[in-house]
């Protein structure tokens, strides 16, 4: 039996500036949270956070549905 080799996409990651971007916030605010474990981030091997944009959407939808 043969199978189909998938090729799966990277996940996308995003930098404390563009989450901040999206929420409106400033980018410390992102570090902040992700201090305190609202939000999960990964470290680079520079030691810089990268937060999953999966994630960052989630906590978005979840933000909009509190709101309304």
């Amino acid at each position: 039996m043969i199978m189909a080799d998938t090729i799966q996409e990277p996940e996308k990651l995003l930098t404390p500036g563009e989450v901040a971007a999206i929420f409106r916030v400033d980018p410390k605010t992102v570090t902040r949270w992700a201090k305190v474990g609202k939000l999960s981030s990964i470290r680079t091997l520079g030691g810089h956070r990268r937060f999953r944009e999966a994630e960052v959407q989630a906590l978005l939808a979840n933000a909009r549905e509190e709101r309304n």
